[in-house]
């Protein structure tokens, strides 16, 4: 078959999305995918993006409405097209059985891309059964992430909707340059492994105004991470969001020029928090700011946790070698569900430094709450409640 009568065949349009810019465009039902959430479309998606990245224009592979049933699948670069676009007006939907792809570590990953952007779209992991697997005990599959980029940059992840991860709903994995924003993340607060969205290795990430209602993280933030900016986001339930945990490894990139700010947690483990494993570590944490902040009965708001040591493994006896410096709470308000609402817990052979805390006032059971902080060096401006840290 020539390559033009394939295309024919494979039904690719050609559009203007302006005055200057064609686009190839490929549906994936005309590809070949059943929009009744049962019959496997896995092939259809690989079509149309075998298509987009080979395009040497940009490219837009559209999914109407309906539900389609998809197994893991890897995009992968890198494309002749450095402008691919996914818009989603259906669902993706993972397997019934959690095992076909429990045991893999992505359902939908994106690797070595540049410039995609998804617009729209729901993406339906099924995880429940595999939760409640876990939750029992019982011999189960890790799971799998819902959606990751890995070394890619230039991305655009906007409207998107997540429900019910097997693992980590997004992770982004040592990229540059990406944006989120209006997303919707769903699973249950007993949902294991759950994180919202996970960032690490990476520069230039922005999450704006999403919602989080997860089992663990709503954000996590790992090593590597630069220049990461989160605004409006509402967390709850959740762990919060967390930078950590950090000290995994002797030799780690630190974590450095984090903004956080008008961010509401409703009912949550923890606040912001910032978690390293008591062990040596040549990471740091530098420059860090946790801004505008309301926490409705949230058990920890605030915490710093150098002696993170779960089930004594790998670290009794040890202190962490993570460096945390530069790091500001300011306009911090709300309740928290225990008593001791700021607590930094920091490391005896590398105590917190330059820990600011400007105007926060946390009460417990409508009474000042209070605080426990060890090993921390800082400064207070405006009312701080509860006081007693510096």
């Amino acid at each position: 078959m020539t390559k033009t009568k394939a295309y024919t065949v494979l039904s690719i349009l050609f559009f203007i999305v302006d005055s200057s810019v064609a686009s190839t465009f490929f549906n994936v039902v005309n590809l070949g995918a059943k929009p009744d959430g049962e019959s496997d479309s896995t092939q259809s998606f690989v079509k149309a993006w075998d298509g987009a990245c080979g395009s040497v224009t940009s490219a837009i592979i559209y999914v109407p409405l309906g539900r389609y049933l998809i197994k893991n699948v890897e995009f992968k670069g890198p494309c002749k097209s450095t402008n691919i676009t996914f818009r989603i007006d259906g669902s993706l939907v993972a397997p019934p059985d959690y095992n076909v792809i429990g045991n893999l570590e992505n359902w939908i990953s994106f690797q070595w891309v540049n410039g995609v952007s998804i617009y729209g779209g729901t993406l339906d992991g099924r995880g429940i059964a595999l939760w409640a697997c876990k939750l029992a005990n019982k011999k189960c599959p890790s799971g799998a992430t819902t959606l990751s980029f890995t070394n890619s940059k230039d991305i655009v992840i906007n409207g998107l909707k997540s429900f019910n991860s097997q693992m980590f709903h997004i992770v982004i994995n040592g990229c540059e340059n990406v944006s989120m924003q209006k997303l919707m993340i769903t699973a249950s607060g007993n949902s294991p492994n759950t994180d919202g969205i996970h960032v690490q290795l990476s520069t230039g990430v922005t999450i704006m105004r999403s919602g989080i209602k997860t089992g663990d993280d709503c954000i996590s933030i790992g090593p590597g991470t630069r220049n990461l900016w989160i605004e409006h986001v509402a967390c709850g339930p959740g762990h919060g969001i967390s930078i950590g945990s950090l000290a995994k490894d002797l030799d780690e990139p630190g974590v450095q020029n984090v903004t956080i700010k008008t961010v509401v947690f409703t009912g949550t483990q923890n606040g912001m928090r910032i978690k390293a494993w008591g062990r040596p570590s040549n990471g740091f944490v530098k420059g860090i700011l946790f801004q505008h902040a309301i926490m409705k009965n949230v058990q920890n708001p605030l915490v710093i946790d150098q002696n993170y040591c779960p089930h004594n493994d790998s670290c009794p006896g040890q202190v962490s070698g993570i460096k945390i410096s530069e790091v500001s709470y300011e306009d911090i308000r709300g309740t928290s569900a225990t008593q001791v609402a700021v607590k930094f817990d920091c490391s005896t052979k590398n105590p917190c430094k330059q820990i600011k805390l400007e105007n926060v006032k946390l009460t417990y059971q409508n009474q000042p709450a209070v605080s426990s902080c060890t090993n921390a060096d800082g400064f207070v401006h405006g009312v701080v409640e509860p006081a007693g840290c510096f």
